[in-house]
């Protein structure tokens, strides 16, 4: 992977789940901006192939107060990007315990060793499903958090510590709740790598290589205008974006923490998508009706007025067929010869 070779004066930046998907794409685009990163991943879900040769990588855990605590003093950390932590809404309804541990205790973990360790600055990888099922309208920051499964309310627990947190040890922090994140590094330099991903995106691009048989359409019945699920889809590459924008924000205004959405507010339903994979690989994608997912919605799309108004960002990749066709790409080049 090409990344900037020179760092500027800024502290590092830990980033925990860095082998994974989105942690992989943002240590990236910290280095790329002049960053000393070190990623930190337990390789539970992530790839160590997946971290930047030029960062610094720790194989443990978020859990491990010693190892958090040394690597913090021994790089000198000033700010943590937290994505660490399981995703997967049916499987939270399933085994709901995991949840509070993997994204809610290890958390707290976490944090209670970023204050040891003077840590100043913390960005949160949060998620929609906080606000539950929403109304027909884009939902904004001030909707109701009434999650609608445990992957959902892990990560509110998680917001909750945080502000309670910085209210009482005088750090700032940011956390971003995330819409549907899909795409790949625009230069194909990370992509998406999970094994049996439920990413709509990612599986549907496995089907179009050949890498899976269908694709699972979980629900034809929903209230919307197709009857599939309506989502809002960011690239991955303008949400770690977002993270370094807001990283530059927290280090200036140093008594301020901003909760954000992360979407284009737009949505694209299930149908959409698969178009779209079908324009951008010339052929048919192969789908098959599935019974609706335990925890699954209608639909969810952002109101992210806000994001842009707080931080200094504007997406570059806010288009649907860009997003599955940088997806596709990873998945036929770099992915393929992952695969191998």
């Amino acid at each position: 992977m090409q990344v900037a070779e020179t760092v500027d004066e800024h502290p590092a930046v830990l980033v925990t789940g860095g082998a994974g998907y989105i942690g992989s794409h943002a240590a990236l685009a910290l280095l790329d901006a002049g960053r000393r990163v070190i990623v930190l991943d337990n390789l539970v879900t992530g790839f160590r192939r997946a971290v930047p040769e030029v960062a610094v990588f720790v194989e443990g855990d978020i859990a491990d107060d010693a190892l958090v605590r040394a690597l913090l003093a021994e790089h000198g950390v000033g700010a943590i990007m937290h994505f660490a932590g399981s995703v997967v809404v049916a499987e939270s309804v399933e085994n709901p315990l995991k949840y509070y541990d993997n994204n809610t205790a290890r958390s707290r973990s976490l944090i209670a060793s970023a204050l040891a360790g003077g840590v100043r600055h913390f960005i949160f990888s949060s998620t929609a499903a906080v606000y539950g099922v929403p109304s027909d309208e884009p939902v904004d920051e001030s909707w109701p958090t009434r999650p609608a499964n445990p992957y959902g309310t892990s990560k509110l627990m998680t917001e909750t510590m945080l502000r309670d947190a910085a209210a009482a040890h005088g750090f700032n922090y940011g956390a971003l709740r995330y819409f549907n994140v899909a795409g790949a590094d625009p230069a194909g330099r990370a992509g998406q790598s999970t094994q049996g991903a439920t990413n709509l995106i990612k599986a549907a691009v496995e089907v179009a290589t050949g890498k899976r048989d269908s694709l699972a359409i979980f629900g034809d019945d929903w209230p919307t205008p197709d009857g599939t699920g309506v989502r809002d889809y960011i690239h991955v590459s303008d949400l770690v974006a977002a993270h370094i924008a807001l990283l530059d924000r927290l280090e200036v205004e140093t008594a301020t923490s901003h909760v954000l959405n992360s979407g284009y507010g737009r949505g694209v339903s299930v149908r959409e998508v698969i178009a779209a994979v079908e324009r951008a690989s010339g052929k048919p994608l192969p789908c098959h009706v599935a019974p609706r997912r335990p925890g699954d919605i209608a639909q969810m799309v952002a109101n992210s007025d806000a994001l842009g108004a707080t931080i200094d960002w504007r997406p570059r990749f806010a288009d649907l067929d860009a997003i599955v066709a940088h997806a596709l790409h990873w998945e036929r080049t770099i992915g393929a010869q992952l695969a191998d």
